[in-house]
């Protein structure tokens, strides 16, 4: 099943390694730069939705 990753908007699998829990929901991203971004600020992807590629 395919998920977006809140960061960037990319379409990722379930099967990535980049998975984050945070508040119970588990979160798939396309890349490890992804995945500390949105550790960083949960909130602030979560809020205001993707916005593109972290350096």
């Amino acid at each position: 099943m395919k998920k977006m990753d809140p960061v960037c908007g990319m379409e990722v699998d379930e099967s990535t390694r980049y998975k984050s829990l945070y508040r119970g929901k588990v979160y798939f991203f396309c890349s490890a730069n992804c995945k500390a971004e949105f550790e960083m600020d949960p909130e602030g992807y979560l809020r205001s939705g993707p916005r593109s590629m972290p350096e």
